[in-house]
């Protein structure tokens, strides 16, 4: 499903206009980004919960000439999903 196909759904299913399902999922997209680049947790109960995933900085080897690397830290969206979304696709 394309963000275009998700709003069309949203459109028909909240008997709303398309503009505003646009601009819903829009709201909540740049909620969640602005949540999360603040460090924060979103939780939707029944859905599952957005997170920042931290990984260390580290050493690595360039595959092509084995030469060894560092690999800066760096942050991650991570989605977790609830128990209810887990069921419901089963």
């Amino acid at each position: 499903m394309t963000k275009v196909e998700l709003i069309e759904r949203m459109a028909k299913d909240a008997d709303i206009s398309k503009a505003a399902a646009q601009k819903a999922l829009d709201s909540m997209i740049t909620g969640i980004k602005a949540t999360l680049k603040k460090g924060s947790k979103v939780t939707m109960v029944g859905f599952g919960t957005f997170s920042v995933s931290k990984r260390a900085a580290r050493k690595g080897r360039n595959p092509q000439t084995g030469e060894a690397i560092k690999i800066k830290a760096s942050k991650s969206p991570k989605f977790t999903s609830g128990k209810a979304f887990k069921d419901a696709i089963r």
